[in-house]
């Protein structure tokens, strides 16, 4: 840096130096162009030399501007600590001007966030469209070599893609790396999967995450098993969250009076590519089926110690219930029910006609009461039961896990209908779905059952109707509901039928 650009106390500082320099320099072009002058006034050939002065003037201007150009030396312009524009723009793997990337790096299954590398260039002039960032969950197989990871960070890097965080699961040969990624919106998954596939990842599997992706691995598995903890009818749903999308089954160990053999499945469980079974904690089977990913011997891991949580902790249901009015006077009590209500349950059969239970049941009323030890237990779904002053069962709610569908249903005795329970417990079974992260829930009755047909219609949610040979079936989506901000108490706020 000279002496004049440099500043103290704000202002310019000259030396005297500079100054003689300068002076001399001065005297010395006014000596030359006084000989110069003298030569052209006096001398015989002045006025050819003076020609020769001016076509060499010429002549090195021209290899002055000859050689600038050939060269770009081009005399910078505005900020000079800028790069030119075409400097900050490089060629991405599918050869389209990408700003420099990000590197990011990740290990065990902690999350880490992306951080910046490289010499800090940035584009001069930025895109003039800038479409939102994407989540994305991808897996892919990789060698389990040292630099393979390295190697497939860097393909991503390549496209501005971020990894959020990262979880491995170790095989016998290679290991099943699942990332949660955030990429440019203009970034296509199909872009993203060739890159990793140039990275040396197969069999790699993608699709759209959402914000509840993001948080990680350990801190999920812990409030599933919280939750599986106070309530077993959680097992089933915790599974499919711990899993992704999948179908659960569960096979109770007796069916219409026939027991089955739970020995067909080990103790310690069967894995088999896309299917997993594990014991069931009543001796049944679980049966978890995902036909578009295969499971990992990680993932069969942890499904069977939730498996083995909830089979040490044995039945339970929360002790909640609470006390309402109806718009007669009478009090009645609403209150999670299992299989120590089963023979309340059985009395408020015998009280309902046959009619009721045939509209419920869609079969023989004589086989009504094999199906409540089903119903009622926590291993199959959620059950509410109504209750009056006197302790007497009036009304069954059932929130029934049907694979990878949510089934309610209802039965309220009698002399207790069109007071407004049947509307309560649907409401409150459909803020249950909602609390488990449920898409929709389905009602089969008959066409005839105005009764259901209206509490389904005071939901206020969208409805789907089929019907076949007399046989209605209404579906709720439940999409409505989260996507508005609705409140689980909104949902279920006490109706009159």
């Amino acid at each position: 840096m000279s002496d004049v650009t440099r500043a103290k106390h704000g202002r310019p500082v000259h030396h005297w130096r500079r100054d003689l320099v300068e002076l001399a320099a001065l005297f010395t072009a006014v000596a030359v162009a006084d000989v110069v002058a003298d030569l052209v006034g006096h001398g015989p050939d002045g006025p050819m030399l003076l020609a020769m002065s001016a076509l060499a003037l010429v002549a090195t201007a021209g290899f002055h501007t000859w050689w600038s150009r050939r060269h770009g030396h081009a005399p910078p312009t505005g900020d000079t600590g800028a790069r030119p524009a075409a400097q900050s723009r490089r060629t991405g793997p599918t050869g389209s001007p990408e700003s420099k990337p990000k590197s990011t790096f990740a290990s065990g299954s902690t999350s880490t966030a992306g951080s910046t590398s490289g010499s800090g260039e940035s584009s001069a002039t930025p895109d003039p469209v800038a479409e939102a960032p994407t989540l994305w969950r991808m897996r892919t197989t990789v060698q389990d070599a040292p630099g393979s990871l390295a190697a497939l960070c860097t393909a991503l890097a390549g496209y501005q893609v971020d990894i959020l965080s990262l979880q491995t699961h170790p095989l016998a040969e290679g290991t099943v790396d699942e990332f949660l990624l955030r990429a440019p919106g203009e970034v296509a998954a199909s872009e993203i999967t060739r890159a990793v596939s140039s990275a040396g990842g197969s069999g790699t599997w993608i699709e759209r995450a959402d914000a509840h992706d993001l948080v990680d691995a350990p801190t999920r598995v812990l409030g599933l098993a919280t939750r599986t903890a106070l309530d077993a009818a959680e097992l089933p749903l915790a599974l499919r969250q711990l899993l992704g999308r999948c179908t659960i089954r569960s096979l109770p160990a007796t069916t219409a009076g026939k027991a089955r053999e739970p020995e067909s499945v080990p103790v310690e469980g069967a894995l088999e590519d896309t299917v997993m079974r594990l014991r069931a904690p009543e001796g049944g089977v679980i049966t978890v089926e995902r036909a578009y990913l295969p499971f990992t011997p990680t993932e069969f891991a942890r499904a069977r110690a939730l498996v083995e949580l909830d089979a040490r902790l044995g039945p339970r249901i929360p002790r909640s219930q609470d006390v309402l009015t109806l718009p007669e006077g009478n009090a009645i009590t609403v209150r999670r029910a299992d299989t120590g209500d089963l023979d309340a349950a059985r009395e408020m059969h015998e009280r309902c006609s046959a009619r009721t239970l045939g509209m419920r049941y869609h079969g023989p009323v004589n086989d009504a009461d094999r199906y409540l030890n089903h119903l009622l237990s926590p291993r199959f779904g959620r059950t509410l039961a109504v209750q009056t002053a006197s302790g007497r069962i009036v009304g069954l709610g059932h929130l029934l896990w049907d694979g990878d569908e949510t089934e309610v249903a209802l039965l309220v005795e009698d002399d207790w209908q069109r007071r407004g329970i049947g509307s309560e417990l649907l409401g409150r079974l459909v803020g249950m779905a909602v609390e488990a992260g449920c898409e929709s829930v389905y009602a089969v009755t008959q066409a005839s059952n105005t009764g259901m047909v209206a509490a389904m219609r005071g939901l206020d949610l969208p409805l789907d109707y089929q019907i076949e040979e007399g046989t209605l079936v209404v579906t709720a989506r439940l999409g409505a509901a989260v996507s508005e901000g609705k409140d689980v108490a909104d949902v279920t706020e006490f109706r009159k039928g």
